[in-house]
């Protein structure tokens, strides 16, 4: 009936219990489990109320992933109605039976183990982290990239960064100085619209959760001291990478504006990797769009929220190392660049170049 009228493909598992099922689909594509009982048809036969068992697999996946479960209910409830109009027409029976035949009692699975909590309340919950998490993050990443921009582009542009780098202090020093008053700065300014975005979320979405009295801890979907520490400690590294492109992008603008432009170029590697995991999970990408996401290093600190609901933290802790990594790389890259005179005229260089060839 399931692939007929609804349009599903249906798997067939005979397994003892349900603690087996769910192991087994955690890892799979399947996006729904339903555990009909023994002597269904019969007891339907004799006009007996049956319970249908429908758990939803929970994965994290983003949006996309909330439609599964509905995409069950529907020809469910189609069946249902089938049956009521055939008892209709039969002799006598218990009207609170023909008019409800089957008691749907949902569920779901959340890290391969059977919980009594309906699907579209834990979507409700995680839609936090799939939207909030990466709104914050993104608006804390941009700013910091301005501050430090706008710092280097403006000494440049008032000609005070040649009296800065004549100093007797080390080039690089000077490098960490602002990159650490940027990260500062930005995150003092940042902290009042991450609670705002958050709490806006957390006000449409956890309502649902609080009405149905769900207690994450039980289901497995608490975040704990660690995924709070593998979070931080992503943000960081994410953070300092952005504010080292930020100072290496802004070296080739010689005024405010110009920095401003050229870092526009730099935002959409930022809301590709957002866009993309608000709405489905990396590991349902297929293996080539996933790999250009995880090479994109602002992919990660979102993948780091979403650990602390699925508790993939591999992919997170591997993701820190590859961010440091290529912090290291544009560290390097900017220190070269501070280390020299070029940091004073290569905006100079660039507009004789063109110059030359007009």
């Amino acid at each position: 009936f399931l692939e007929v009228y609804g349009n599903l493909k249906v798997e067939t598992l005979d397994a003892s219990s349900i603690n087996e099922v769910a192991r087994h689909v955690q890892d799979s594509n399947v996006t729904a489990v339903i555990v009909v009982p023994e002597d269904f048809s019969k007891n339907l036969t004799e006009g007996i109320r049956v319970e249908l068992k429908v758990y939803g697999v929970f994965r994290g996946g983003g949006i996309a992933e909330s439609g599964a479960f509905s995409a069950i209910s529907s020809p469910l409830q189609y069946f249902e109605q089938r049956l009521v109009d055939q008892r209709l027409r039969e002799a006598l029976l218990d009207p609170d039976v023909v008019l409800n035949p089957i008691e749907i009692s949902p569920g779901s699975v959340v890290k391969g183990e059977p919980v009594d909590v309906n699907p579209d309340t834990l979507f409700a919950v995680a839609m936090t982290q799939f939207i909030g998490f990466p709104l914050a993050i993104i608006l804390l990443i941009i700013l910091a990239m301005q501050l430090a921009a706008t710092s280097v582009a403006s000494e440049k542009e008032e000609k005070t960064l040649e009296t800065l780098l004549s100093l007797p202090i080390s080039r690089f020093t000077l490098l960490m100085g602002k990159l650490t008053g940027s990260v500062i700065v930005a995150a003092l300014g940042a902290i009042a619209t991450i609670v705002g975005v958050l709490y806006y979320m957390g006000s449409i979405t956890f309502g649902a959760a609080t009405e149905m009295m769900v207690d994450l801890s039980a289901v497995g979907l608490a975040p704990g001291l660690f995924g709070y520490a593998v979070l931080g400690l992503s943000l960081f590294v994410s953070l300092l990478s952005a504010l080292a492109l930020a100072v290496v992008v802004s070296v080739f603008a010689d005024d405010v504006r110009g920095a401003q432009s050229l870092l526009s170029f730099v935002y959409l590697p930022l809301f590709i990797p957002m866009l993309v995991l608000m709405f489905t999970d990396i590991n349902a990408l297929p293996p080539s769009l996933g790999m250009i996401l995880l090479a994109i290093p602002f992919t990660h600190p979102m993948l780091a929220a979403r650990a602390m609901t699925t508790g993939d933290y591999f992919t997170a802790i591997w993701g820190i190392g590859y961010v440091a990594i290529f912090t290291l790389v544009i560290l390097y890259v900017a220190a070269r660049i501070f280390a020299t005179e070029k940091i004073l005229t290569m905006q100079l260089r660039l507009r004789r170049r063109k110059m030359r060839e007009e």
